[in-house]
């Protein structure tokens, strides 16, 4: 069992929100924050790095909207429902940005390629929840 799936059952609230998915959104969009960051970074060492500009603009952008909201999606103490649909919308959103950037340098960097799939895993996570709410 994941710390995150630990910290969700040991709560005292019950939100009304079914755990699975907040747990696997939380999640994915932790991970999609460290995908972006470390695609950003390899972008970097790039040879043709001006070229990826875009790509590590995009990656930045959606490292930070995903570290923001699996932050938000973690605090369940006073949960404010707008707030949260807003950055579930925002990150989605941000991640099929990011996932259509990299998917573009994905045939020629393999980071681009890990990096679009954890885009479109936290987007799909994001959307479910979304769903749910």
């Amino acid at each position: 069992m994941t710390a995150t799936a630990q910290m969700l059952r040991t709560h005292p609230l019950d939100i009304g929100i079914d755990r699975a998915k907040l747990e696997a959104c939380i999640e994915a969009c932790l991970e999609c924050a460290q995908a972006c960051t470390s695609c950003a970074d390899a972008c970097l060492s790039e040879k043709m790095v001006a070229d990826l500009t875009a790509c590590i603009s995009t990656n930045l952008d959606c490292a930070d909207v995903c570290e923001a909201t699996g932050r938000v999606l973690t605090r369940q103490t006073a949960w404010n429902a707008e707030v949260v649909q807003s950055m579930l919308e925002a990150c989605a959103t941000a991640c099929k940005a990011c996932g259509d950037e990299c998917s573009e340098h994905a045939s020629m960097h393999e980071h681009c390629k890990v990096c679009a799939e954890s885009c479109r895993k936290c987007e799909q996570a994001c959307r479910e929840l979304l769903g749910a709410l």
